[in-house]
């Protein structure tokens, strides 16, 4: 049985290797080292095919071929659990469900009485801010009540980890940005751990409290930057603008 101290531990990555088809292929990650603490906020930023979606996969457990160890709450990761949620750019929404019952599919697993997991639904549909939508389809939302939807559903069997791969890469400005305030407010609600996947180093400059510069070909941390910046941070901040720009530099500095 996990310990509520075995819990605290958070998230170690140690020495984790990935390949694709087979040992002869060269890695798509390499000697990934890493510690998040419990409740941490990390984004993980790199140019395209530097493995942040596959790092974020092995952490969700959606892959455990991998080499290394790859350890949350005292327990090896191989698979998927109920303690780490995760949410795609692509919200998954099942059409012919609505907007509670789409949130109700992931506690379907749970030991949860039926009025239970009505009140954890309707809980979490306030919190993303969709109460008086539950009859709503998906085909009814715009594209950020969608992914409210999709958030919703990641938070509600109420996990210790939440994984975002890009959730808000398909939404214009406006409402990637209501988004982003959205998220922080439930961060610091929820205060579980996130991990957030993002091309964009202005959103983990708004969000987290690390941030994890990868390194391509094979994909492998540059960097990792302290954002020691007050809360809540602002779009324009000149602070804000510039450890962006420093980050985007060496984005460059290392292309060349």
């Amino acid at each position: 049985m996990t310990t509520q101290v075995e819990q605290d531990r958070g998230l170690t990555l140690r020495h984790v290797n990935k390949r694709f088809n087979g040992d002869a292929a060269p890695p798509v990650l390499d000697r990934i080292d890493l510690s998040i603490a419990s409740g941490e906020f990390v984004s993980i930023v790199g140019a395209s095919g530097c493995g942040k979606s596959t790092l974020l996969r092995l952490i969700a457990g959606l892959d455990g071929d991998y080499d290394g160890e790859i350890d949350f709450g005292g327990e090896r990761v191989v698979t998927t659990d109920l303690s780490r949620g995760i949410v795609f750019q692509d919200h998954r929404l099942f059409p012919w469900l609505d907007v509670e019952q789409n949130v109700a599919v992931a506690l379907r697993n749970a030991r949860l009485s039926k009025a239970e997991k009505a009140r954890a639904v309707a809980e979490h549909v306030e919190l993303v801010g969709l109460k008086g939508c539950e009859r709503h389809y998906p085909h009814q939302l715009s594209g950020g009540m969608a992914q409210r939807v999709a958030i919703a559903r990641g938070l509600v069997n109420r996990p210790r980890l939440l994984l975002l791969d890009e959730p808000f890469g398909a939404l214009d400005a406006l409402t990637r940005g209501r988004l982003q305030l959205e998220l922080q407010r439930i961060w610091e609600h929820e205060r579980i751990t996130m991990v957030l996947v993002t091309h964009d180093v202005e959103e983990a400059v708004l969000l987290s409290d690390r941030i994890v510069v990868m390194q391509a070909r094979p994909g492998r941390i540059g960097e990792v930057v302290e954002v020691a910046l007050p809360r809540p941070r602002k779009v324009g901040d000149r602070k804000v603008a510039r450890l962006r720009d420093d980050i985007v530099e060496g984005f460059f500095t290392e292309a060349a």
